[in-house]
């Protein structure tokens, strides 16, 4: 067990809340941002997501339900996004001297368990303050583990603002809660061949031998079975 802990920090609808910074009027509206040739949805705000848009819908699809319910789109401008996203990883670096960037609005850092929920509230309020982005963060031992509590913050209503997995039990049904397609590194083929195995949940797949995995799977799950169990 390694003595730090694990957090994911994942900067929530990126793109629509880098376009929010200039429209501050726009915080609680619906906004979406569409792709380079303006064809598909990339980015939505938590108020689209409810309507119950998907990512990568086609504009032309929605075009009326836009109009009538008077969601703000965006042309993408990933050059704005890139220099938000550096800000944020700078702002990052000052509270951990182990950081990896995930993606562009993502990022792995590691922390004393004797911090957790000051750390996490700190980087809450600093990302906010300096460059007025907000994030959640998911904090558990593993990498696998922190993705599955931020799944868990984004799940959530009313949401917290980060969410620390270590107890067993917490865990256990954290892994009810979130899909097989949520865990990190499991691609839809892999899903697909564990529902044909029986395995229907992470749970189920933590709970699975090893053995019974590598001879089915690939060394890269059993990985993933490993940091599962944390």
């Amino acid at each position: 067990m390694t003595s730090n802990l694990t957090a994911l920090v994942d900067a929530d609808n990126f793109y629509v809340s880098c376009e929010r910074i200039f429209r501050p009027e726009l915080r609680h509206r619906p906004v979406v941002v569409l792709s380079n040739n303006d064809g598909c949805v990339v980015a939505r705000s938590r108020e689209v997501k409810d309507m119950g848009v998907k990512m990568g819908t086609p504009l032309y699809q929605i075009r009326d339900f836009v109009k009538a319910k008077k969601i703000v789109v965006f042309s993408s401008n990933y050059e704005l996004y890139g220099d938000i996203s550096a800000r944020v990883m700078e702002i990052l670096a000052r509270f951990s001297a182990y950081l990896e960037t995930y993606s562009i609005d993502e990022a792995f850092l590691q922390f004393s368990p004797k911090k957790t929920d000051a750390v996490c509230e700190q980087i809450i309020q600093t990302c906010r303050d300096w460059v007025s982005i907000p994030v959640k963060i998911g904090v558990a031992q593993t990498k696998t583990l922190s993705k599955v509590a931020a799944e868990l913050v984004k799940q959530e209503k009313p949401s917290p603002r980060y969410k620390v997995l270590l107890n067993q039990d917490e865990i256990d049904t954290a892994l009810t809660k979130v899909q097989l397609e949520d865990v990190w590194g499991i691609g839809l083929k892999t899903v697909e061949k564990l529902k044909q195995y029986g395995i229907k949940t992470p749970l189920q797949l933590k709970d699975m031998p090893e053995q019974y995995i590598r001879k089915h799977f690939n060394i890269m799950l059993v990985r993933t079975v490993m940091e599962l169990r944390g």
